[in-house]
């Protein structure tokens, strides 16, 4: 599939629905929609996700949280969505087996926990439903012993320690190329998504919204894209966006998640949950402290999550060293033994997200729980429009869909869903993952290492076959860039059929070039050079492109 930046197609069409936003809750959207039969337009005011999708810590929460709120119905909704995501894009969410220690007894006991996660298993007995491949199943929840935990984490302190628990949630190997695997789908049913397109204004005649007043950020050119209804799925853009034709709300409570990566890899395949310094006050049962987690990842390892409510705005979104010292200081504490610094950080990851109402100043936060889906004309007496604000990656695909129910009854139909939690998205037509990655190496004929071969697996799935093309025309784009596990074939692949415009558009979003830290002066130099004589780049292009990764990066990481 390739994808195609056509901006004359928002010209002069009269669309059912155009959805503003590029990340998780959007492409879902934009994909939803189409299978409705819907005609869609998808724009998005920077790189499709480069927000926060981009920057979760790719973890796809099945709801355990929820039962110490004892709240089973968002318990079950949370596995719902992520037995969905192994299901519909098994080459990007596999499962994720995370250890807990346990030390002492009562609420920090063994036995306490088991009891949770064994009820909790007991309540999603169905999640592993229609998921052929049996490594993307989520499998009972395991007790360990002290010297089974002590195996896998040596260093881990041993006094006090009786044992652990082990319980799987979801992992993205790419959070972006989810993203785009599902507006690649959208694009195929029919949908029209361009990239570097802002929203600036709805224009509204008698009470309901007509059209989006829309800038072109490449050229400068301005127009408006005709739509019979609106979603507003930016997210912590969206209320921002709102008094620009349709008028205030009330701003909601918005948390700036951070975790970073290090350049450790641990022996244990486990990811490892450690008690931080904080609680949370709406758990009705709960262990002592909240969990911080080391999680590994690809050759890295990423260590998360910390909140803090702000009202910073979303594009003004950082992470200092006091803070990355101060992260570094709690983990430290949580595990002594790793005595991580400053230099073993390659570089953070930072979002806005909805959280709980919390007093200012508080310690121990009330996490947000539900997206928020706005009905404008309830709100604003303005009809035609929606908003979707999403509060995490896990349900950008249930909660889309309940938006796309709303737009379905302003336009008038009757609600008809679509089983997107059932159809395999782009990549996904395979059966079994390890199958997939033969297969691969068979069509190279075993040219490829078998890293190389799993990283295509994981991101393009079925359709590497678009990347052996370039190869088999050119032999040289087999070739990987430096010490990486990116094929030069996928630079062009990206520019050519991925609407990658930027070199940041490929290295961080297209590809795995820096998605775990700076990828070196010498593949950076690479890179730039095959796409700059794909797209015809000046040497000031070449050096400004160059210069707008290095400041994305912590600069005692580069």
């Amino acid at each position: 599939m390739k994808l195609v930046r056509d901006l004359s197609a928002l010209h002069g069409q009269l669309f059912d629905v155009v959805i503003i936003g590029g990340g998780i809750f959007g492409a879902c959207a934009a994909w939803d929609a189409t299978q409705r039969g819907l005609k869609v337009a998808l724009i998005e005011k920077f790189d499709f996700a480069s927000g926060v999708s981009a920057n979760s810590f790719k973890i796809v929460h099945g709801g355990m949280r929820y039962l110490q709120h004892a709240d089973i119905k968002r318990l079950r909704t949370s596995c719902h969505e992520r037995s969905a995501f192994l299901r519909i894009a098994p080459h990007l969410v596999q499962p994720l087996p995370i250890i807990v220690p346990t030390y002492g007894y009562g609420k920090s006991g063994k036995a306490f926990l088991a009891t949770g996660l064994y009820l909790y298993d007991l309540l999603t007995l169905d999640r592993n439903s229609q998921i052929p491949d049996q490594k993307r199943r989520i499998p009972w929840t395991q007790v360990l012993s002290r010297s089974a935990v002590l195996s896998e984490f040596p260093n881990l302190d041993p006094e006090g320690l009786t044992g652990g628990v082990v319980f799987n949630d979801g992992r993205m190997y790419n959070p972006t190329r989810l993203v785009l695997a599902f507006l690649q789908s959208a694009a195929q049913a029919g949908a029209h998504i361009a990239n570097y397109v802002e929203a600036k204004e709805f224009l509204i005649e008698k009470g309901k919204a007509t059209s989006v007043k829309v800038e072109d950020r490449l050229s400068g050119e301005q127009f408006n894209i005709k739509a019979k209804t609106i979603l507003n799925a930016s997210g912590p853009w969206a209320e921002r966006l709102l008094p620009n034709g349709i008028g205030k709300i009330e701003k909601g409570t918005y948390s700036r998640d951070a975790c970073f990566v290090i350049k450790r890899r641990f022996k244990s395949s486990f990811t490892i949950a450690v008690q931080g310094r904080t609680k949370d006050p709406d758990a009705l049962l709960s262990r002592p402290a909240r969990h911080l987690f080391l999680s590994p990842w690809r050759d890295y390892t990423l260590v998360g999550v910390w909140h803090v409510v702000t009202a910073i705005h979303p594009e003004d979104i950082t992470v200092t060293d006091e803070e990355l010292e101060s992260f570094i200081d709690e983990i430290n504490w949580a595990y002594p033994a790793l005595k991580l610094g400053l230099d073993d950080v390659l570089m953070w990851n930072a979002g806005l997200v909805p959280f709980g109402e919390n007093e200012p100043g508080s310690e121990n936060l009330s996490y947000g729980k539900r997206s928020h889906i706005l009905d404008h004309e309830q709100l604003n007496n303005v009809s035609g429009v929606v908003s979707l604000i999403g509060v995490r990656y896990t349900m950008g695909r249930g909660d889309a869909a309940k938006a796309v129910d709303l737009i379905q009854k302003k336009l008038n139909q009757p609600v008809k869903s679509a089983a997107t939690d059932y159809l395999r998205i782009h990549g996904g037509a395979f059966d079994t993952f390890d199958d997939l990655v033969r297969d691969i190496n068979n069509s190279f004929k075993d040219k490829l290492g078998s890293l190389v071969c799993r990283a295509l697996a994981h991101n393009y799935g079925s359709e590497y076959t678009q990347i052996r093309r370039l190869v088999e025309n050119d032999n040289t784009l087999g070739e990987t860039l430096g010490e990486t596990t990116v094929l030069k074939a996928e630079i062009l692949h990206a520019i050519r059929n991925e609407m990658a415009l930027k070199l940041t558009d490929i290295i961080f979003r297209r590809t795995d070039l820096a998605t775990g830290g700076y990828p070196g002066d010498e593949t950076l130099q690479l890179c730039v050079d095959i796409a700059a004589t794909e797209m015809g780049w000046s040497e000031l292009t070449r050096q400004t492109e160059i210069a707008e990764i290095r400041r994305m990066f912590p600069t005692f990481a580069k």
